[in-house]
């Protein structure tokens, strides 16, 4: 059982004279895969804008087909309602919502192992990597508050 997170390329925008690398940040969240389309500027050093929309799935590959599935038009309009719903505090979302897929992934590890589906030992393990995990994200937030983005 692995919490991976993956985010791959979906297209390329352009608009208002800059260029975007569209991608699809997937997570499960304990029930299903949710992916969400990222914004980020070719010439911009930072994580992007995200859309709020959301993209689920019973699968990483059916969120993805679904991502994939959009027209130019689909993800200049989804784009648009980015920019308009921005979040001023990007990256510290950004580690918060990794913080929140973290502690959903960890119950879902202590769930399945009471469940019978993961052995002790292998389910310990996992909860001390993602404790760890979480810990190392908990110390980077000092970088992001305060950060608009």
């Amino acid at each position: 059982m692995a919490d991976e997170t993956v985010q791959p390329h979906i297209a390329t925008l352009d608009y208002d004279g800059r260029r975007f690398n569209v991608s699809c940040r997937i997570a499960f969240d304990g029930i299903e895969y949710v992916g969400r389309l990222w914004f980020a500027d070719e010439s911009w050093d930072d994580v992007g804008l995200p859309d709020r929309g959301a993209l689920p799935g019973r699968t990483r590959d059916e969120a993805l087909a679904m991502a994939r599935r959009l027209t130019s038009q689909d993800i200049l309009l989804r784009y648009r309602r980015a920019l308009a719903e921005k979040r001023r505090f990007v990256g510290l979302r950004r580690a918060t919502d990794e913080i929140l897929g973290k502690i959903r992934y960890l119950n879902q590890v202590a769930i399945s192992m009471r469940a019978g589906l993961l052995d002790a030992e292998g389910a310990a393990a996992e909860i001390d990597l993602t404790e760890k995990q979480l810990h190392e994200i908990i110390e980077k937030l000092r970088a992001f508050a305060g950060i608009e983005s």
